[in-house]
């Protein structure tokens, strides 16, 4: 079994452009909980993957992206509190490849 942390992964991106390319990266890591924040069930291997890809895509002088470790994704039992759309915890789910 893989050992995931749940991460909450939000972003701020000064250029449109730039934004849509970070959008689409995070829908391959994570699920889409609003305009810029994503949660993620990420192994070691693939958080670095995800920091790499981030690096490679913003211009540190004008975005910002934080990501938020909860804790280890099979343990966390978060307290959220959402008006609104429903909150769903991110399940672990079959990959197929």
């Amino acid at each position: 079994m893989r050992h995931e942390h749940l991460y909450l992964v939000a972003y701020d991106i000064a250029d449109p452009k730039r934004w849509r390319r970070v959008f689409r990266l995070m829908e391959g890591f994570g699920d889409w909980l609003q305009l810029s924040i994503f949660q993620c069930r990420l192994s070691t291997q693939r958080h670095a993957e995800l920091i790499a890809l981030l690096d490679g895509i913003i211009h540190h002088d004008d975005d910002h992206v934080i990501l938020v470790d909860v804790g280890p994704a099979d343990q966390v039992d978060p307290r959220v509190v959402s008006l609104g759309k429903a909150y769903a915890l991110v399940e672990r789910e079959p990959v197929i490849v």
